[in-house]
Formats: structure tokens, sequence, C-alpha cells
């Protein structure tokens, strides 16, 4: 079977993109202030294990639920779509298949508005 995470490089390739991800992420100016007091190896370690079971591998997700985990971040839509940007650039430099970024960022919009919303 070729899964979503199979397609993403297993767990190896997830984390590889998680990593990729933040650091384009934590240096935006836009987006920076979110990640003041963040433990970002904590985070990398979660947002990985979240992105394993989310696209299909052997791991079951055991942390927050997105509005609870966004929380009080008052995240505007400028921020998601920005973080969106980042994510489908760093897919597209790790040589991510361009239908599998596009099934990835589809499986992000129903979390829009529960992430703003947060």
């Amino acid at each position: 079977m070729n899964t979503l995470f199979d397609r993403l490089g297993r767990e190896d390739g997830i984390g590889k993109a998680v990593t990729e991800f933040y650091d384009r992420v934590v240096v935006d100016e836009q987006l920076s202030r979110h990640f003041g007091d963040v433990d970002m190896d904590r985070l990398r370690r979660h947002q990985t294990a979240f992105l394993v079971a989310a696209t299909g591998g052997p791991k079951r997700y055991a942390g927050a639920n997105m509005a609870a985990a966004h929380e009080g971040l008052a995240i505007t839509p400028g921020d998601f779509d920005r973080v969106v940007d980042h994510l489908i650039s760093t897919l597209r430099d790790l040589g991510i298949e361009e239908g599998t970024v596009g099934e990835v960022i589809g499986a992000l919009a129903p979390l829009r508005e529960v992430i703003i919303a947060a």
C-alpha cells in the first residue's frame, strides 16, 4: 500500500520535513512571535508523531486536539496562510511530488477555522 505516510518518506521523511519547516517558520517575522517561549525540540517531536499518525503511519497520536493545542495563540488568517506557504515550500524543496503536496494541503484546509478560532 502506498499511503501518504509512505509518500512522505515514512517517519524519517516526516521528521526531516518537520525540522526544515520549523526552521523556516521560527525566523519568519510574521510568525516568530508564536514561538518565543516554545520548546522547539519538544514541538518537533510532537508534530512528527501527530503527522505520522495522521498520514497512516504506525503510531497513535495522544496529544491535544487542534483547537486545544492552538487555544489563546491569536493565530490570524494571514498567519495560517503563511504557515501553509512554508509547508508547501518545504515539501517541494524536499522533492515531494506535487500531487502529494496537494493532498497534504487539502488535509489542512478543514483545520483552518479550528486553528484560527482557537
